[in-house]
């Protein structure tokens, strides 16, 4: 993910040991950055995912997102980000970004060019 800012300051790998205390009702598809496969970091106390993310910190384009659950042009917008909002940039697929606006959600797909130019 060149080009991106990583904001380390932030979010940082938990000190100790990692685990659950018992069942975890499972969020709404899009409340949480969390998927099957990864999560946010903030999400590795409380929650269960395969890998683990630190966001790369980037802002909302002039026009604003629509986050979508699928990343797909026809798949309905849930929320509209806001110009300028913070995003934290996931994951990458081609021209899809997944992110949220942070640990607490909402989380979705986005088409890249409806964020910001990276920094640097």
């Amino acid at each position: 993910m060149s080009g991106a800012a990583r904001d380390t300051t932030e979010y940082a790998v938990p000190e100790g040991v990692l685990g659950l205390k018992g069942p975890v009702e499972k969020p709404a598809p899009g409340a949480l950055p969390l998927r099957g496969d990864l999560a946010h970091m903030a999400l590795a106390g409380t929650h269960l995912a395969a890998h683990y993310v630190i966001p790369h910190v980037r802002a909302v384009g002039a026009g604003g997102a629509g986050l979508r659950l699928n990343p797909r042009g026809d798949a309905e917008v849930f929320v509209q980000l806001a110009a300028d909002s913070r995003f934290e940039l996931l994951d990458v697929a081609g021209e899809w970004v997944w992110g949220c606006s942070g640990p607490q959600g909402p989380a979705g797909w986005c088409r890249a060019s409806e964020l910001a130019p990276a920094e640097g």
